[in-house]
């Protein structure tokens, strides 16, 4: 199996779509919620400055995880480089941050693959069908979960189907909303509630930060071009430019029809689906947008799924050692699938418990390490392997590991309530 996946070329735009497709996730979702505080204008900047900083830490892993061995992932690369201290602690924060959403996307999976399939039975019969969410989210991970022990190149495959039916759902989702925007509520001038903003740009942040994601990909990008640099770092540019656009989209058609003052029952709510169509329904109709977006939601759960789970497949993979063989990749899922599984089936309570703490240690592995990992491979290794060099020098990397420290702190600041929260008021 592996023999013949490696003498196939990888296409170009399927790295683009792993990126993309493990980015554009729930924290979509979460998104206009979270920049609810700071608005339209603010958000765009945060999310820029957040998609830069996330941007350049994807290529410093790059660079790092070129100086190892093909199919090297965290393990390896944070172990060779900075000691063992660091690969433990690193080793943590990845198990942490993946199998925590790997959990939670089996949990909301399951939910919309019971919908569906209760959906698609009415069509056929009056009878409800009767079938459980256990077995819905059972389904649901088996069908992703193969894809993902066969080989990469299956999941590059799956990837640009979900995110070409995403991107489909999602312009039918947003197309009357994008018609109906308005300036007097894009840039809340209508003089009503506090007219305070930036104080709320810190709790804006982890969930923007959690919302370009896909670091664990990067290594399995690296093994699957065969440590071409070029294709890997265009990926990372044009997947994570892809969701950027998309957030930027859906920023502007919800907060540019429902009023910032009107955002409390979606804020007390979690910033729930359901709860923003109501409140957007009061401004335009979205019985239509209801519809495309929980297909859209469907999708982008399913390829969050997919890159996410690529990635600690890979890391589990490195960490234990495990041949690229169908025996050894059979191994490889077991770990990473049954303990999300177990926990989801066990202990169903879905995204909101660990969120936060995976923004935390987000924080981490995805912007600090690869900081690091970047200045300790230049001292390490003088020569850039292939000629690839992420350009800045010393301060781009102190750029970037200052932006991991700020978040970081941010969200041990808002876990003990120590900053200002935005309640749509």
């Amino acid at each position: 199996m592996s023999t013949s996946v490696r003498k196939q070329i990888p296409t170009r735009f399927g790295g683009m779509m792993i990126v993309a497709g493990t980015a554009i996730g729930a924290g979509m979702l979460a998104n206009p919620t979270a920049t609810a505080g700071v608005w339209f204008g603010g958000s765009v900047l945060i999310l820029l400055y957040v998609w830069l900083c996330m941007y350049l830490s994807g290529l410093m892993l790059l660079e790092a995880t070129l100086h190892f061995p093909q199919g090297a992932s965290f393990h390896t690369v944070v172990r060779g480089l900075l000691g063992p201290g660091w690969s433990l602690v690193t080793g943590f924060a990845v198990a942490f941050v993946l199998y925590s959403l790997t959990y939670a996307y089996i949990f909301v999976g399951g939910g919309l693959t019971q919908n569906s399939l209760l959906a698609i039975a009415a069509w056929f019969t009056e009878q409800p069908l009767a079938v459980s969410r256990e077995l819905s989210s059972l389904l649901f991970l088996l069908i992703l979960a193969t894809s993902v022990w066969i080989s990469t190149r299956v999941v590059d495959r799956f990837s640009t189907i979900l995110i070409g039916g995403m991107l489909i759902s999602f312009f039918l989702s947003t197309g009357t909303l994008l018609e109906s925007v308005t300036t007097a509520v894009l840039f809340d001038h209508q003089g009503q509630g506090e007219s305070q903003y930036w104080r709320y740009a810190w709790a804006a942040l982890p969930v923007c930060l959690a919302s370009f994601g896909y670091h664990g990909n990067v290594p399995s990008l690296v093994s699957y071009y065969n440590k071409d640099a070029k294709p890997v770092a265009r990926s990372i540019l044009w997947g994570s430019l892809l969701a950027l656009g998309i957030y930027l989209l859906w920023q502007l058609a919800v907060q540019g029809n429902l009023p910032r003052t009107e955002f409390a029952p979606v804020l007390s709510a979690g910033g729930d689906v359901s709860a923003l169509l109501a409140a957007l329904n009061v401004y335009v109709t979205t019985d239509a947008v209801a519809r495309s977006l929980n297909a859209f939601a469907f999708m982008a759960i399913a390829s969050s799924f997919l890159g996410v789970t690529l990635g600690l497949f890979d890391y589990i993979r490195d960490l234990f050692g495990f041949a690229d063989t169908a025996r050894g990749r059979l191994k490889a899922a077991a770990i990473t699938f049954l303990p999300p599984l177990l926990a989801c089936l066990i202990l169903p309570t879905g995204f909101v418990t660990v969120m936060g703490y995976v923004g935390l240690m987000a924080a981490v592995w995805a912007a600090l390490v690869p900081a690091l990992l970047a200045y300790a491979a230049r001292k390490q290794f003088p020569r850039a392997v292939g000629g690839y060099q992420v350009v800045g020098g010393v301060w781009l990397i102190a750029f970037v590991g200052v932006f991991a420290v700020i978040v970081f702190v941010v969200q041990l600041a808002l876990l003990v309530e120590w900053l200002p929260v935005f309640n749509g008021q």
